[in-house]
């Protein structure tokens, strides 16, 4: 591949992230939103993280196989309700890290 080819490639995987990203960004963002629909755009970052930590917390890897008493669910229990009730991202990151770890020793 010459340097003119890895510039075109560089060119075009830029466009076909910026664009999908910027489209709805200009289109919408001179709307107004229905309501319902502005509520539902504020669940999907709880929605995605979801998705990305739950086969980690709930399931082994190679042949996916549903287990509970996996460290990372049980570090994640006291984890969520330090989250739940403190608000505290800093607070949440020291006691999931320490339970983690903590966890990690005794099993």
């Amino acid at each position: 591949m010459n340097n003119r080819d890895f510039l075109l490639l560089m060119l075009a995987m830029g466009a076909v992230t910026y664009l999908p990203r910027m489209f709805p960004l200009v289109m919408l963002s001179r709307r107004t939103l229905p309501h319902w629909f502005a509520e539902w755009l504020e669940l999907i970052p709880a929605a995605i993280l979801s998705a990305l930590i739950a086969p980690t917390l709930f399931a082994d890897s190679a042949p996916r196989v549903f287990t509970l008493g996996k460290i990372e669910l049980l570090a994640a229990l006291p984890t969520l309700l330090c989250a739940v009730k403190t608000r505290s991202l800093a607070g949440t990151v020291v006691v999931g890290m320490l339970c983690y770890w903590g966890l990690g020793l005794v099993m």
